[in-house]
């Protein structure tokens, strides 16, 4: 069986990581299966790709799409070209696509295009805000998959409300924490933490990259005016996102407090948050690292695809006004947030179920479900 492992944007390579190490694993074992590694080139700087491929340990992708650069029209079309010609070029078993980035839909509809099987891992969940890109992903990949595999009930639960059987339903658990998991032991000590004289649980770490937070001049500095304010001395690690460094370069913000670094590397990243007072962030995957690491996290967005962070873990979704941070600040420096545990199967072992449920589901089925034949134009007729 050979599995076709796609990879296109920096969220993902936390989540396919301990996928690869579970599949060597199982061909070690004796399984007759294999994986090609596809990295469409969405994220393709050092920083936001290459560096995470040497930290996780990742091997070399088979190919580079190269469909980094452009609006999400034009990635979007890139990638269903290119990814179209690998499948026909090398037919898989079936293809797994994860989270919801653009190259995850594109992949996806490719795929079933050429009637190749595709599973979604981290299928169902969802935001509810049609205006963030990566929720019309989740929906159209979950439309179209063949399996789904989930981080939590909730997950379960949407799906099949949506009509899923459950049979195509698989509640394994969350592929990022066993990244986390595997990497505890490795982290490193970025070289800002001597520069500043940082201490465990002496700062807080922000994130921003949304659209909606760091495009607008305005909006931008009235956080961080809210989040210096109501920190009350402490530190701020703020590694700065591409597209917020865009915009902070436009008015130049600074304050001795706010600790602007570049991107950083899983390693180095991974260390700041386990020793951070608190986390600030409109990230999703963040909420979940987090939540394992118990270390207090403020969602600056006004809902969350990831419930189980808010019910179960120690996220609190804080809202997009910044004015409405201030009492969740006051709690952190206070001491009195409240008490998280961590979710269901979140334990490290879920690429090894995952892994389980493609051998049972794909391990008889030969490599080549199609003829791979070379592209042709279509008739008229044939246009739909």
């Amino acid at each position: 069986m050979l599995v076709t492992v796609v990879a296109g944007a920096r969220p993902n390579f936390m989540k396919i990581s301990p996928l690869i190490k579970a599949i060597r694993a199982a061909r070690l074992g004796g399984e007759e299966i294999d994986f090609r590694l596809v990295h469409t080139g969405q994220h393709f700087d050092q920083k936001m790709s290459g560096e995470f491929f040497e930290q996780l340990g990742i091997p070399e992708p088979d190919i580079n799409l190269e469909c980094g650069g452009g609006s999400q029209a034009e990635q979007t079309a890139a990638v269903l070209v290119a990814f179209e010609r690998e499948l026909q070029a090398n037919p898989p078993s079936v293809v797994v696509v994860v989270g919801d980035v653009t190259s995850t839909m594109a992949c996806t509809i490719a795929a079933k295009k050429l009637c190749v099987p595709v599973v979604h891992v981290e299928a169902g969940i969802r935001s509810g805000d049609m205006t963030m890109p990566e929720e019309v992903n989740r929906i159209v990949t979950d439309s179209i998959c063949d399996h789904f595999f989930t981080t939590s009930r909730h997950a379960n639960r949407l799906l099949e409300k949506n009509g899923v059987d459950q049979g195509r339903i698989h509640f394994v658990g969350n592929t990022m924490i066993d990244s986390l998991y595997q990497n505890l032991e490795r982290l490193k000590k970025p070289g800002l933490w001597d520069i500043h004289g940082l201490k465990n649980g002496g700062y807080f770490l922000l994130t921003l990259h949304r659209p909606a937070n760091v495009d607008d001049p305005e909006k931008l500095t009235s956080y961080l005016d809210a989040i210096l304010d109501g920190t009350k001395g402490f530190p701020v690690v703020f590694p700065v996102h591409p597209r917020t460094r865009k915009t902070l370069e436009g008015f130049g913000y600074q304050n001795e407090r706010l600790l602007q670094t570049d991107p950083l590397g899983y390693l180095e990243f991974i260390y700041l948050l386990k020793y951070a007072m608190a986390v600030i962030t409109d990230s999703g995957g963040i909420t979940e690292e987090a939540t394992v690491l118990n270390v207090p996290c403020m969602t600056l967005r006004d809902s969350t695809e990831r419930p189980e962070t808010v019910d179960i873990g120690t996220n609190e979704l804080v809202g997009t006004d910044p004015a409405l941070l201030k009492p969740y600040l006051e709690s952190v420096v206070k001491g009195s947030w409240k008490q998280g545990s961590i979710p269901e199967f979140w334990d490290g072992k879920t690429s090894e179920r995952i892994v389980d449920v493609l051998l049972r589901t794909y391990g008889s089925v030969d490599t080549g479900l199609y003829t791979a034949e070379a592209p042709r134009e279509l008739l008229p007729a044939e246009r739909v």
